[in-house]
């Protein structure tokens, strides 16, 4: 908490909470909005905090009612944040999007303002943020939009997809570092991780909103650390409610005790 800020008084509500698929727990009436045994209100901003850059969540359907779904605190924390939920961003869906797409078409020869941040494919390869950043011509430019997908990552990788005949016309694919060699962390061995990554440089909207700010906000150091420092109590409390894993016993020792007991009533 920073210094001036006061106290949260929190309240509780007896509430259904829908992420949960139970109706009854007790969720914070506070800013958080989550169940108290989960609740962040202590390390949530009492405002949300402001940014030039006006982001752009497109939030897969079933990540509506996913209960470790980041996008839910996110929109807490950051003022000039949007969701749209669907499977693809198409002219239509967003006034901001459609206005960066008519300009575009009208002159093709606009420095991007708007990126999408997404990891590059052999057909369409991507830079990272923040050599994007440096490669702009007028380095003072701000007020950039930056798109965002959040779903599983097969759910991601369709919405990308889906979405290319309308993001190439007016922004750019960027990514942060990541490393497909890698196999991707989970939350037993991360304490920013939530739910099992598929290769290293994965991580979640959060997350990967946080590091992408630092690069594109004046203040970015400073938003980074609020966002990374809230995911990472939302992770340890989301750790303390899980049981460890259990080493599945081998499909051959299954064998041997049913080949044993076969024997012993022969």
């Amino acid at each position: 908490m920073e210094a001036g800020e006061e106290l949260l008084n929190l309240d509780f509500v007896e509430f259904p909470y829908e992420d949960s698929g139970s109706v009854g727990k007790r969720v914070c009436a506070g800013v958080c909005g989550r169940p108290v045994s989960v609740c962040l209100c202590d390390k949530m901003p009492l405002e949300p905090m402001s940014t030039s850059t006006r982001i752009v969540i497109l939030h897969h359907p079933h990540e509506q009612r996913h209960k470790l779904s980041t996008v839910p605190v996110l929109l807490k924390c950051l003022r000039n944040c949007q969701t749209l939920i669907g499977r693809r961003l198409k002219f239509g869906s967003s006034a901001v999007l459609d206005s960066l797409y008519s300009d575009a078409v009208q002159n093709p020869s606009l420095t991007h303002r708007a990126i999408f941040l997404f990891p590059g494919s052999d057909s369409m390869p991507s830079i990272e943020v923040d050599q994007w950043r440096s490669s702009l011509v007028d380095g003072s430019m701000n007020n950039y939009v930056m798109i965002v997908f959040d779903g599983t990552w097969k759910h991601a990788k369709e919405m990308v997809s889906a979405s290319l005949p309308f993001l190439s016309k007016f922004a750019t694919r960027v990514c942060l570092k990541y490393d497909v060699e890698v196999d991707g962390g989970c939350i037993f061995d991360s304490e920013l991780i939530l739910r099992k990554e598929p290769f290293g440089g994965c991580m979640s909207t959060m997350e990967a909103v946080a590091r992408a700010l630092r690069v594109l906000e004046p203040a970015g150091i400073e938003l980074e650390n609020r966002l990374v420092h809230i995911l990472k109590e939302m992770v340890r409390l989301q750790a303390c409610h899980l049981n460890p894993m259990k080493p599945r016993p081998k499909l051959l020792k299954k064998k041997m005790e049913g080949k044993d007991k076969t024997q012993l009533t022969a």
